[in-house]
């Protein structure tokens, strides 16, 4: 125990031990040395008679008895000290000064041999052996002063106490999608897998550009859910990235369909399929024909996003979607696609205004322009209208128009009588006018896909902030039952909120079931730790003071991956966490690894990968007579109301006129 009296008995055990040493020594040299003593003048009656009774011991009976005793009882006493611990302090610096202290213990005999003169030699045998003798003393003093348990001077990351166990189970099911990984725990590489066995619960891929995102994990999932004969959706934004993956995954896997599904391809530079988002069998009602509206210009007007509610946002979109349940309506929507619309919506506003009126539906939609413009409020009506026909006038182009306005599909992809495998391509130069009408099309698919009775499908977004999907949150929470797959790619969590606003961004981040994030950074990799939990590590403390030193370790929880090592991953590792089902639980949800590919099998495989063939033969005469057939059209629908109205005088009283 650390009390005074043990300590001070402590002490003087060892100083009594070392002059033991240092006396045994002393006789040593007086007895070998005796006769430089005597030419020296330094021997007497009274220490002969002590030599000779210690002699009788047998003692000195051999040169290095003696010898070996001093030094014995010197390391005895070194057992028992304790100088001022010192963290600084080398082990080398010790154990040279041991080393070289023993050595010249040991090797001063040679001098007695080899010098001529014994008063010389005993001289300089005596001085080397008390150096060699200090020199044993010094070294021992400093190995007491070491800090023999240092804290952890190689693992400066905490690498090895962040690890932690993970799933090495394969779990596989008709759903599943299972990606091979290798992580460390505790210095050891171990092989593990991410089973996501239970897509429909959602599955959220982060990572900054380059951290691995489509060739790690969306490829797979791709791949994986088309080997179990899911219909599909992918939004590809850099088209034909992951359209060509899906049209030759699809080629090898086509077998295992029941009813074998047909692929389809949207793009609006090299033209492919042709769909009309506003097919009139698709919209049963008028609330149908509004969230499409609103879906368009959020599209469009990204900062409409965070002020829905306000007049200036809602009416445009009031006005929008009365057009469309117009053209649904009219001859039993015979003209009811987008580019119509559009061009509906830049006629003057007389002939917009009579024709809105014939429609008892949209009635109330209508009534508050209608009311403006005959009171000559056109300020107020320019910049409740304006705003949405400025905003659709950015889509008047023929290359999509004639993709809007043609119907080759329909986006209901999991109709068991007839799935389907849709890409929609994106270009990242020309985003906010694709993304628009891409946020349709996905929006009026979803409407389509997310209902009872229907095949599994595999829903893919990459890029997803890019397009405008209102309901996402409510997908997520739904379409668990109705064997719904979503899968979203994101940059950053930044990135969405930027693009939905905080609260709805929130929502879809909080409610996807399944996360694999790559490098990301900030508050998404604050989240992402928060959302991994912790586990429990070793934490080790060291006080030093003048005499002692004390070393305490504990084990506390904290961070299983904390948030700097989630922002310093390399590619193709990533963190997460998995979803389980109450027929299949997973205890450890939690996960760190890095996704195994085999590059070389996968770059065999990409480079026989065949083009996606061309699906039509076009020229720009075809594009630009389409484009004028549906003005004409517009136009036609003018007259033939117009004329209908005037000639009839129970009608003739919806005519504006002014």
């Amino acid at each position: 125990m650390q009390t005074g009296e043990n300590e001070q008995a402590l002490r003087k055990i060892v100083d009594m031990t070392r002059l033991m040493g240092i006396t045994l020594l002393l006789g040593h040299c007086y007895y070998y040395c005796y006769e430089a003593f005597k030419i020296w003048n330094l021997t007497g009656l009274f220490g002969d008679k002590i030599l000779e009774g210690v002699y009788r011991t047998g003692v000195f009976g051999n040169f290095y008895i003696s010898k070996l005793l001093a030094l014995g009882f010197l390391f005895i006493s070194l057992l028992g000290a304790k100088g001022r611990r010192d963290e600084k302090l080398a082990l080398k610096t010790a154990f040279y000064k041991l080393g070289t202290g023993l050595l010249l213990y040991f090797i001063s005999g040679f001098f007695l041999r080899i010098i001529p003169a014994f008063e010389h030699a005993a001289a300089l045998y005596m001085t080397v052996t008390s150096i060699g003798f200090l020199l044993v003393l010094s070294g021992g003093t400093l190995l007491s002063r070491l800090i023999k348990n240092r804290l952890s001077q190689t693992d400066i990351f905490n690498t090895e106490n962040e690890t932690f166990p993970q799933e090495e189970r394969l779990l596989e099911n008709e759903y599943s999608i299972n990606l091979p990984a290798k992580y460390y725990l505790k210095k050891k590489l171990r092989s593990s897998w991410i089973n996501i066995i239970n897509p429909f619960r959602g599955l959220m891929v982060l990572g900054t550009p380059g951290a691995g995102k489509s060739y790690f994990v969306i490829r797979h999932v791709i791949t994986q859910h088309i080997a179990k004969g899911f219909s599909m959706f992918v939004y590809d934004f850099k088209y034909d990235d992951l359209s060509k993956i899906v049209y030759n995954t699809f080629e090898k896997y086509k077998h295992v369909y029941k009813v074998v599904p047909k692929c389809y391809f949207i793009n609006f530079d090299n033209i492919m399929h042709r769909c009309n988002p506003l097919d009139p069998q698709s919209m049963e009602d008028i609330t149908d024909a509004s969230e499409s509206a609103r879906t368009i210009l959020m599209g469009l007007n990204r900062e409409w996003i965070k002020r829905q509610g306000d007049f200036f946002v809602e009416s445009p979109i009031n006005f929008l979607s009365a057009v469309i349940w117009y053209l649904r309506r009219y001859n039993n929507g015979e003209f009811c696609t987008l580019p119509h619309v559009i061009e509906l919506m830049q006629i003057d506003y007389d002939s917009l205004f009579t024709l809105l009126r014939t429609d008892k539906e949209i009635e109330v939609l209508i009534n508050p322009f209608i009311n403006a413009y005959l009171n000559d409020a056109m300020d107020q009506l320019e910049g409740q209208i304006a705003s949405a026909k400025i905003a659709m006038a950015r889509l008047s182009s023929p290359q999509l128009y004639y993709v809007l306005s043609g119907n080759d599909f329909t986006l209901d992809i999991n109709n068991p009588e007839e799935p389907k495998i849709v890409c929609m391509g994106n270009n990242p130069q020309k985003i906010q006018i694709y993304g628009a009408v891409l946020s349709l099309y996905v929006n009026r698919l979803i409407k389509l896909v997310n209902k009872k009775g229907k095949l599994k499908s595999s829903l893919i977004f990459d890029e997803f902030p890019t397009i405008y999907l209102n309901n996402m949150d409510s997908l997520i929470a739904t379409a668990r039952s109705n064997k719904v797959s979503t899968c979203l790619g994101v940059q950053d969590f930044s990135q969405l909120r930027k693009d939905y606003g905080r609260e709805q961004a929130d929502v879809i981040l909080n409610i996807t079931g399944n996360i694999i994030s790559g490098q990301v950074t900030g508050d998404t990799a604050k989240q992402l730790s928060e959302r991994f939990g912790k586990i429990m590590q070793d934490r080790e403390s060291i006080s030093i003071n003048s005499s002692d030193t004390s070393i305490s370790r504990s084990r506390q929880l904290e961070s299983a991956v904390p948030a700097s090592k989630i922002s310093s991953l390399s590619s193709g590792e990533f963190v997460g966490m998995v979803a389980d089902n109450p027929d299949s639980k997973i205890e450890l949800k939690t996960f760190h690894s890095q996704i195994i590919n085999d590059h070389e099998a996968l770059r065999r495989e990409e480079e026989s990968y065949a083009e996606i063939p061309a699906v039509r033969k076009l020229d720009n005469a075809m594009i630009q007579q389409n484009f004028t057939q549906i003005k004409r059209d517009v136009q036609e629908i003018i007259y033939t109301e117009m004329e209908r109205l005037l000639n009839d005088p129970a009608l003739e009283h919806l005519v504006v006129k002014k």
